[in-house]
């Protein structure tokens, strides 16, 4: 299965709304039509949910509903189209949900609990290479109980299936107008979230209204968006100062957040906040490489690497250094890298090689992807390349491709090294531990850590209590020091800037990074 990192991110690879207002209000000074322009690079891949593994998802969580969701502020699943959910069980394999009164689809038909079974049963039948599926290894069946319970059979205790059900792959579709036999490919929605897809032409814009027949925990605050797309970020932020869009999300650069900051003192309507981010970067190395696959190699890349510096020089400090696989603002994260190596230090690089039996300048090929994390990733190889060689302990030769080959490439073990991202699923430790090990690890090769495998990630599973699995959490990140198969590197930070007659933006983005459209609103004007 793949990940969410084919979201566009920008170089800062972080969640960026930013917000400035331009008037929808009549001569009057009445209240009119409370409609909200945004734009974004994050272009679609597709309007299908059993295909969204990717940037889609932020239209989908507009458009249509799951059975439970993130409210603005909540870190667990909480009901959106369903009444309630729960376990019924005491080992986390029954999950049963009750659906709301009266839903229905944008077509008029009935979203009963056989259309909820549908939308999970056509993904599996579907499976889209690249698409969800892999999302739902630990579902067995889906079994209906009248019009309004389903209750989810699974295969083995999955304590995180709940966040798995949350997440816009999981969205229910309407059977009359979706296939089990194909994805859908006519440009259109049948919903039942807080807004119609009005119309979409692809690279254009795409047009949402309000739904009239939504029933769902969304407080919707304005009555229309119009969500621009634009291939290139110096477009957005033009049309953000020309006052031709009210916000921005995904696609701007460290530059242009530092500029737009600084611009701050210029115009006083400009309102900037900054919160944690949930994507994360980091090395993978290959251990079928002669070099890479050395453990005391891989040790003293990690004790050479100066993480600081990095997002300095490159980043601006619009990311922050990263010391585990699980980043900053999710439960069980440490600081495991940092207190195993500490502050980089070439003495005690050269010493674990040297312990090693290696005494030359170790060569290797460090490869990144051209065109999936934004225009900052080829200057951030640069000074990982700078950092390792001023040691006078590597020599790097830097190499790259566009994502498709890269991913080809990296899934086919041609790479000793390579750079990659994640942006979570859900907001849980798991979704920063399991996608890596195993054997279908998304690192693109097998990372059989058994203990993690086969003991700590069920354990953490039985315990829908998340909170109390910090402890295994904190183990698996130290295995994960040991080997050194993954070397974190940053983590992106959140920026929302508003004008003063924009509110809502420090409320826009959910857990799981996503943009909750209903959130943005016009202040009154008067």
């Amino acid at each position: 299965m793949f990940y969410r990192a084919s979201l566009q991110a920008s170089a800062v690879l972080a969640s960026l709304s930013l917000l400035a207002g331009c008037g929808l209000l009549s001569d009057s000074g009445s209240k009119a039509e409370q409609k909200i322009v945004v734009g974004t690079t994050s272009e679609l891949s597709t309007l299908d949910p059993a295909a969204a593994w990717d940037n889609s998802w932020e239209m989908m969580r507009n458009v249509f509903q799951t059975l439970v969701s993130f409210p603005t502020g909540s870190t667990s699943p909480e009901p959106d189209a369903a009444e309630w959910c729960k376990f019924t069980d005491t080992t986390s394999t029954a999950y049963r949900c009750k659906l709301r009164k009266g839903l229905k689809f944008s077509n008029g038909d009935k979203l009963d609990a056989e259309a909820v079974k549908y939308s999970m049963d056509r993904i599996t039948a579907l499976k889209v290479k690249g698409g969800p599926v892999g999302m739902l290894g630990s579902l067995d069946r889906v079994e209906t109980k009248g019009d309004d319970i389903v209750i989810f059979h699974l295969t083995k205790p999955d304590a995180t299936f709940p966040f798995v059900l949350a997440t816009p792959a999981m969205s229910l579709v309407a059977p009359s107008d979706y296939s089990k036999h194909k994805v859908r490919s006519d440009g259109k929605v049948t919903g039942s979230g807080p807004y119609l897809l009005d119309s979409y032409k692809p690279g254009n814009r795409a047009e949402l209204v309000k739904n009239p027949d939504y029933k769902g925990f969304a407080n919707r605050k304005n009555d229309a968006v119009t969500i621009r797309y634009f291939k290139d970020s110096a477009p957005v932020v033009a049309a953000l100062k020309k006052n031709e869009i009210d916000a921005i999300y995904r696609g701007l650069t460290a530059e242009e957040v530092v500029g737009l900051e600084d611009s701050k003192d210029e115009n006083s309507n400009l309102q900037i906040v900054e919160t944690v981010g949930a994507d994360i970067r980091f090395l993978v190395f290959n251990p079928e490489d002669p070099a890479a696959g050395n453990v005391a190699v891989r040790r003293a890349v990690a004790q050479l690497v100066d993480r600081d510096a990095l997002v300095a020089k490159v980043y601006q400090g619009t990311a922050e250094p990263l010391y585990s696989m699980v980043p900053k603002g999710i439960a069980g994260h440490t600081t495991s890298f940092f207190d195993a190596y500490g502050d980089p230090d070439k003495d005690k690089a050269k010493r674990i090689l040297v312990k090693a039996g290696i005494t030359e300048p170790v060569s290797m090929t460090f490869w990144f992807t051209t065109d999936r994390y934004g225009s900052s990733t080829a200057p951030e190889f640069d000074e990982l390349k700078r950092q390792l060689e001023a040691s006078g302990l590597f020599r790097i030769t830097l190499k790259s491709k566009p994502w498709k080959e890269f991913q080809e490439g990296f899934t086919k073990g041609q790479y000793p090294v390579f750079g990659r991202g994640w942006f979570p699923d859900f907001p849980d430790p798991d979704n920063f531990i399991a996608p890596f090990v195993g054997k279908e690890s998304v690192t693109g090769r097998p990372y059989m850590k058994r203990e993690i495998i086969e003991q700590l990630l069920p354990q953490t599973r039985k315990e829908s209590d998340r909170g109390a699995v910090s402890e295994q959490f904190e183990r698996a990140q130290q295995i994960l020091v040991d080997d050194v198969r993954l070397l974190p590197l940053w983590q992106g930070k959140l920026y929302v800037a508003a004008g003063e007659d924009i509110g809502g933006g420090e409320r826009a983005l959910d857990p799981q990074t996503v943009m909750q459209m209903w959130e943005l609103y016009r202040k009154a004007s008067w």
